[in-house]
């Protein structure tokens, strides 16, 4: 192991406009910023991503890079708590936690290429492949974007499709939805913590009746005492979720423990990579709860096979784009589900270099 250190670190960042404008119940957006990382050893070079500000880019050069230095690339658990040592002045969660999470997806890239092997097959799998959801739906799109996304992704054998709602015409195109969609497509909603408590509630009583069997972030993710009420009171057969704010396991594990989810979610590229979200899927097990991934669907995949608790994954319409434009050997939906790519050492992606140089910052 002392014969394969890590020898560099390095980053680059890339903002990709969307192909329209965005929004959900709370924000709008027009471009999404990926930032890429390199890491090298043992004459090999791995690669992990997420999608933060640029300062998680100077987060990992002027900290994490020297911090695993020289410490084994096929010991990640030992480059992991050397991250989270090294950050502790600048504050662990937020776009350290990103930063973070981003190198160590670089380094189980790295380990998977210096053994020969699919980090699918070095974290071992539970399933051949994970259910995934189709999720876009923003507030900013016609009804008829939001019909032609969700009906393409049910034509490939998506069975869940997620909307925003929170501001505007929300239960009305949950509706609009409904009537497009086969009666055996789940409707999930996200709204980003844009009600109160009883609003919640009340909207949610009001989703029912429309086959809704996913409330994603009804209220403020920090009210834990809202999400538990929510879980309680709100419609049967209507999951009540939370978690993409989880950046440590702290943070996630108080959701499991106030109750205050049915399922939890993590995001591999906020709460410490493929180790930190490994760590919040045993974490949701020992409470019985199931876990689905947050948005980077190609990030996620090996992850969600390992995990015996896995729902599925969140196929986010964003970060799909992107890692279909920039990721050499980015999984594609089929029948439902992404598969891991088992035939390539590590995650199984690229960057395609030329074709980002034109998004680079």
């Amino acid at each position: 192991m002392t014969g394969c250190p890590i020898t560099e670190i390095q980053w680059s960042a890339y903002r990709v406009p969307t192909d329209e404008p965005e929004s959900d119940g709370t924000l709008e957006w027009d471009s999404t910023t990926m930032i890429v990382v390199h890491a090298r050893g043992a004459d090999e070079i791995g690669m992990g991503f997420g999608y933060a500000s640029q300062a998680a880019g100077n987060v990992i050069g002027s900290i994490l890079s020297e911090s695993v230095r020289g410490i084994s690339a096929l010991d990640i658990p030992a480059a992991w708590e050397a991250m989270v040592h090294g950050v502790r002045n600048q504050g662990r969660l937020g776009i350290t936690a990103a930063a973070v999470s981003a190198v160590d997806l670089a380094l189980w890239d790295l380990k998977g290429k210096i053994i020969g092997r699919s980090v699918a097959e070095l974290l071992g799998s539970t399933r051949h492949s994970v259910e995934v959801y189709g999720s876009g739906g923003f507030t900013s799109y016609s009804d008829d974007r939001l019909v032609d996304q969700l009906t393409g992704w049910s034509g490939q054998g998506v069975t869940k499709v997620k909307m925003k709602i929170g501001r505007g015409r929300g239960v009305e195109r949950v509706a609009v939805a409904r009537s497009a969609l086969h009666d055996s497509v789940e409707i999930y909603v996200d709204a980003n913590g844009a009600y109160r408590r009883k609003q919640a509630l009340a909207v949610a009583y009001e989703l029912a009746p429309l086959g809704v069997t996913w409330f994603e972030e009804p209220v403020d993710h920090r009210d834990l005492e809202g999400l538990r009420q929510l879980r309680e009171r709100g419609p049967a057969g209507m999951d009540m979720t939370v978690g993409e704010y989880g950046y440590d396991l702290t943070q996630l594990q108080n959701l499991l423990t106030a109750p205050a989810v049915d399922v939890l979610m993590a995001d591999c590229t906020r709460c410490g990579g493929i180790t930190g979200w490994l760590r919040a899927a045993a974490a949701a097990q020992a409470h019985h709860v199931p876990i689905s991934s947050h948005t980077a669907p190609s990030a996620h995949v090996a992850a969600g096979c390992a995990a015996p608790n896995a729902m599925h994954l969140e196929y986010f319409h964003d970060h799909a784009r992107i890692e279909n434009m920039l990721l050499d050997g980015a999984p594609a939906i089929e029948n439902g589900a992404l598969t891991p790519d088992r035939s390539r050492p590590g995650l199984g992606y690229a960057l395609k270099e030329s074709d980002a140089k034109k998004f680079r910052l």
